[in-house]
């Protein structure tokens, strides 16, 4: 199977693994069941064991713990969104999906709502009589233990929040995930299918039922689909395209009826919003938002845009150096690769544009396609392009001091690069 061919399955289990009330359902349950199994836990040791408390004492932790969890949980919470309202404007709304599927956040605010409810039920237990002697000692062993866990999970917290949100994290995030979703495409460009050909004239168009975007496509389901008809299914609507009455999801060339229609349409999740999973351009479209926003006269930061432009260098000569698979997985469905030049117009072209009246930023923009042609001279054509078309915007924007500093810069930068082949 391709790389980035998930099963639904695993993708809504991964989906799910994002989400943080998932996280905190989970810890509030182990905390439940941690309380209550004390009770029996007991009985079922082959040795007596049983610690001597004072009166009242586990209820006085498990009162210290519920206080203090509930005010850290606020303040964790309070801090996330912080950290999201933040990014949202400073960087691109886009890096928020992001920041809310961040693990060492998410575990942090579970632990803490996982303990609260840990003392809370320990609370309602003790006062209910629930326990023997040997059980209440081995609540009191399980508070210490949360303890430091919380104290443990505290300390990491606090640490994490020094750079969570801030600039250089969220360009770091959106770098990653950028990076990952192009080097997946990179080894399959087609997620296992056949590369499109030219489409008969009869096939027939399968639309979805809503407006929206295109976040997931199961390959393999509608390749299952495929074989069991005698048809071929023809992906018009990849990842990050807008499903509407003009694009159909894809067009079969075989007879369907509306059960086999509404099951290819279910191979294809639409969404109102695009994610990072299977889309190779929108992580460098949310990487050049950075920039962009960094380059606009309210903001003025040509440094942050100079940062990003070294970001996206990282993403493409990763994807540039990693070599494609050729063997194809499904045989009956055909889906068109994603175009670099069109990856390279999403990622330079707004950074072009926004930052032409900025000289620096526009050395280092050639800088960088001269050296992602030099990585690749079969594909230097379209970083030639894109280099050229920037320098042109920017010499009309650019001093006549600027243009010559410029133009020298891109003759050094250029002069060691091979011709496209």
């Amino acid at each position: 199977m391709a790389p980035t061919a998930r099963s639904p399955l695993a993708s809504l289990f991964l989906r799910l693994g994002r989400q943080v009330w998932v996280r905190a359902a989970i810890f509030t349950l182990i905390a439940i069941v941690v309380v209550l199994a004390a009770r029996f836990i007991g009985p079922l040791l082959p040795f007596s064991f049983s610690i001597d408390l004072a009166e009242g004492a586990v209820d006085e932790l498990l009162q210290i713990i519920a206080t203090a969890m509930l005010t850290v949980s606020t303040f964790s919470v309070t801090a996330m969104v912080t950290a999201f309202s933040s990014a949202t404007t400073t960087a691109t709304p886009r890096s928020t999906q992001l920041l809310i599927a961040d693990p060492t956040s998410q575990n942090a605010v579970s632990t803490f709502v996982g303990a609260f409810t840990f003392s809370l039920v320990g609370i309602v237990a003790l006062s209910t009589g629930y326990y023997q002697r040997q059980g209440r000692t081995i609540l009191f062993v399980a508070t210490l233990v949360v303890i430091g866990i919380v104290v443990f999970t505290l300390l990491r917290w606090i640490s994490h929040l020094s750079t969570f949100g801030r600039m250089a994290d969220v360009i770091d995030r959106v770098e990653r995930a950028a990076a990952t979703s192009l080097r997946l495409h990179a080894e399959s460009p087609t997620l296992g299918a056949r590369p499109a050909i030219a489409v008969p004239a009869e096939a027939r168009a399968v639309h979805a039922e809503r407006v929206g975007y295109v976040t997931h496509v199961d390959v393999a389901g509608l390749d299952r689909i495929a074989d069991r008809l005698d048809l071929d299914i023809h992906v018009r609507a990849t990842p990050g395209r807008i499903a509407d009455a003009r694009l159909p999801l894809a067009l079969v060339t075989g007879p369907l009826d509306d059960d086999d229609v509404a099951r290819v349409r279910r191979a294809f999740r639409i969404e109102n919003h695009r994610t990072y999973e299977q889309d190779p351009r929108f992580g460098v479209i949310a990487l050049s938002e950075i920039g962009s926003r960094a380059l606009s006269a309210a903001t003025n930061d040509p440094g942050t845009a100079i940062e990003v432009i070294a970001a996206l260098q990282r993403v493409f000569d990763a994807a540039l150096a990693t070599e494609a698979e050729h063997r194809v997985a499904h045989e009956r469905v055909f889906l068109p690769p994603p175009r670099l030049a069109d990856l390279v117009d999403d990622a330079f072209r707004p950074l072009a544009r926004d930052g032409a009246s900025d000289v620096e930023v526009q050395v280092r923009l050639q800088k960088c396609l001269a050296s992602l042609a030099a990585s690749s001279p079969a594909r230097g054509g379209v970083f030639r392009d894109a280099a050229r078309a920037a320098r042109e915007r920017a010499r009309r924007e650019l001093t006549r001091q600027d243009r010559r500093v410029l133009d020298a810069a891109a003759r050094t930068a250029w002069s060691g690069v091979p011709a496209s082949r």
